[in-house]
């Protein structure tokens, strides 16, 4: 048995087009659950505006999405800047002419903490980030949103659902989130788009793994036996894939859920029930 299978991974299908033609906006490029929203979307159908602060990285992904055949457009971006999102909006209406979807995945994971013990200032910069950024995003897309009966899909956390301590602040932040998420869809829903929330758990991709190995070289358990340790908490006795969560979000996003808002999808391979 090879590694993957023993770690519960196979290779993803290619997606149906469930979002042809459509214009995504992708928030929260990073290299793992930012790119396969990224690509996934593409894969679907959809052309791609890019959006977060590396720019690096974002000329990556790019190309990859355009070796799938669609438009991509990538936009360096703090999206805690009220200028740089208004900025975002203008290329990518520019670019495209409208944008159908907005996925938003820009986050901030903090060092494990307390809220007693948590800094309040850091705690204000997370939830820049982690909250107010996702309302700003849809404040500046909305009018396009509005036109083509869109949809917004802001990437949740199960921390949503668990109990561990040390994530008091994050939890507070995805709550807050969570609450956003389902007052714009009760706001935006009269104008014909929808809002909905995905929670993943830990996700099979390369910062776990990155830190599964680096347990590993300082003489800890490995990577097969820390995943294991995880997995034997989902119903599935494996964690999902950044392919797995994106293609959660992308359903969301396409025509297909026209009946789904103001929802929170967990996709945990059964870590969570709700």
């Amino acid at each position: 048995m090879t590694t993957a299978q023993q770690l519960g991974i196979t290779a993803r299908a290619a997606l149906p087009a469930l979002l042809p033609d459509k214009v995504v906006m992708v928030c929260g490029v990073g290299p793992d659950l930012g790119r396969s929203l990224a690509l996934r979307s593409a894969q679907a159908g959809a052309d791609v505006v890019l959006a977060a602060r590396d720019g690096e990285r974002l000329a990556e992904v790019e190309k990859e999405v355009q070796a799938l055949g669609r438009r991509a457009l990538s936009v360096p971006t703090d999206v805690t800047d009220a200028a740089a999102r208004r900025a975002l909006a203008d290329q990518a209406l520019s670019a495209f002419g409208r944008v159908d979807a907005l996925i938003n995945a820009a986050f901030i994971h903090p060092p494990s903490a307390k809220l007693l013990d948590a800094d309040l200032d850091e705690m204000r910069r997370m939830t820049d980030v982690n909250v107010l950024a996702s309302v700003g995003l849809v404040q500046e897309l909305a009018p396009s949103l509005i036109a083509n009966n869109g949809a917004v899909v802001l990437i949740n956390s199960i921390v949503l659902r668990n109990r561990l301590p040390g994530f008091g602040p994050y939890r507070m932040d995805k709550a807050a989130l969570l609450a956003a998420a389902r007052s714009l869809s009760v706001e935006l829903g009269p104008q014909g788009v929808r809002v909905n929330s995905v929670a993943p758990g830990y996700i099979w991709g390369q910062k776990l793994r990155g830190s599964f190995e680096r347990r590993e070289a300082r003489g800890g358990k490995s990577v097969e036996e820390s995943y294991a340790e995880i997995a034997r908490q989902t119903d599935s006795n494996r964690l999902p894939t950044p392919d797995e969560i994106a293609d959660a979000a992308v359903f969301l996003a396409s025509d297909f859920a026209s009946g789904i808002t103001g929802q929170c999808l967990d996709v945990t391979c059964g870590q969570s029930h709700h």
